[in-house]
């Protein structure tokens, strides 16, 4: 099991104050705008403008706590040995309850009904549409940084920006025929209700959609499958892993936890931890925001022995090289008898390569699950010989000429491992 490196966890901190940075700035915004609409609210006597600045006053105290959250979701206590991650998806319900709070206040100004047509001047409709142009750009920006830090809050806040630019161009566009002393209706309902209504749907969607994603998480469920695949082809890609039994993993705030158990082909466990740790290193390496790894690993049971041997020709003849020689002959042998179940002759697919021909070449048996190399060269401090070494192939070194009697001695070899 491995935790993050420093320089992951520098990386980690410099993001946590990024998005506490733009919480503030959510929060100040939030803040302004509610001031500004309840403004406009009471002067113009308008319901839309009303739920526009019910709904700015509640994400003003939601992102107040969310920006109180943030300071506490990094933090790790005996208590809370693994951090406080999720308090990032709870804030995210609590967002999603607080929209819905300022839905049911929207759905009682409209049901109450106006106490008469809206006052609406040009100083209402500039400031509306400076709200407007505001939250979108806010949106963008939030949207933007919790995508690259993986943050559910920031994400969370950019999509509700969106939904309140959407419901802010229905509030700015439902007091434009009041400002042009339009009296417009429908069965007996003032366009200003009605724009009232529409924004109370906007809310409703956005705040299902937090109250869902958040509670996903806090319910434990599974890592997104794009990211399991990822994982999964990082393990599957180590040559000595046979194959993996499972994987899972889970979100905590924007951090990744993730638990494998897979098979290596290797009984040496000094080589499999080693194994281990080269695979956490690379999920660390290639997937963003993983905060813990935890790899079980278990020796490959061994039924077969698949032994390669260099030829000199296709007859069986021993070649004396490794890289240079133009065939190879890959045994698959059943241990329980040392019976020969296949043997295929095939040719050398880098022997006409001018460069790095014998690390090509073992690169090529390991990738082939050779477990042994049978072979009159000794390779044993060279280039080609480490690379078979770190692919977990043994090798061993022979004087016969014949092939039969080279997979014998592989046998005997095997047979002490």
């Amino acid at each position: 099991m491995q935790e993050s490196s420093p320089s992951q966890d520098s990386k980690v901190d410099q993001e946590t104050k990024l998005i506490g940075k733009v919480a503030l700035y959510a929060f100040l915004l939030n803040l302004g705008l509610a001031v500004m609409k309840g403004f406009l609210a009471s002067f113009s006597g308008s319901l839309a403008v009303t739920a526009g600045a019910i709904d700015s006053a509640t994400d003003a105290v939601a992102s107040l706590v969310l920006f109180a959250g943030l300071k506490l979701s990094t933090k790790k206590t005996p208590s809370f040995p693994l951090g406080l991650y999720k308090i990032e998806n709870l804030i995210s319900v609590f967002v999603a309850l607080s929209i819905f709070f300022a839905g049911y206040e929207i759905a009682r100004e409209v049901l109450a009904g106006a106490s008469g047509p809206p006052e609406i001047s040009v100083v209402v409709v500039a400031l509306l549409l400076l709200g407007v142009v505001a939250t979108f750009f806010f949106g963008r920006y939030a949207l933007a940084v919790g995508r690259r830090t993986a943050s559910p809050t920031l994400i969370a806040e950019g999509r509700h920006r969106q939904v309140d630019v959407l419901s802010s161009i229905v509030v700015l566009v439902s007091v434009l025929p009041g400002y042009f002393g339009w009296d417009l209706g429908f069965y007996g309902i003032s366009v200003d209700e009605v724009a009232a209504a529409v924004v109370l749907l906007f809310i409703a969607r956005a705040g299902w959609e937090l109250l869902s994603d958040g509670m996903r998480v806090l319910l434990d469920a599974s890592l997104d499958f794009q990211t399991l695949d990822q994982v999964r082809a990082i393990l599957n890609g180590h040559p000595m892993v046979a194959r993996v039994h499972s994987l899972i993993g889970r979100n905590a705030g924007r951090f990744r936890f993730l638990q494998a158990s897979i098979v290596v082909r290797t009984g040496d466990l000094e080589k499999a931890h080693r194994i281990s740790q080269d695979l956490e290193e690379e999920i660390y390496r290639k997937v963003p925001h993983v905060e813990r790894v935890m790899i079980h690993y278990e020796p490959e049971p061994r039924t077969h022995a698949r032994i390669a041997v260099p030829l000199a020709d296709p007859s069986g003849r021993l070649s004396d090289h490794f890289g240079e020689s133009p065939y190879f002959a890959l045994v698959s042998v059943r241990l329980s008898d040392r019976r020969v179940e296949k043997k295929e002759i095939v040719e050398n697919p880098h022997k006409d390569v001018e460069t790095a021909k014998g690390i090509r070449v073992a690169e090529w048996l390991v990738g082939q699950n050779v477990d042994h190399v049978v072979m009159k060269e000794d390779l044993s401090r060279k280039g080609p010989g480490y690379v078979l070494s770190n692919g977990g192939v043994q090798s061993s070194v022979t004087e016969t000429i014949d092939l039969d009697q080279a997979i014998q001695e592989a046998l005997s070899v095997q047979g002490t491992h």
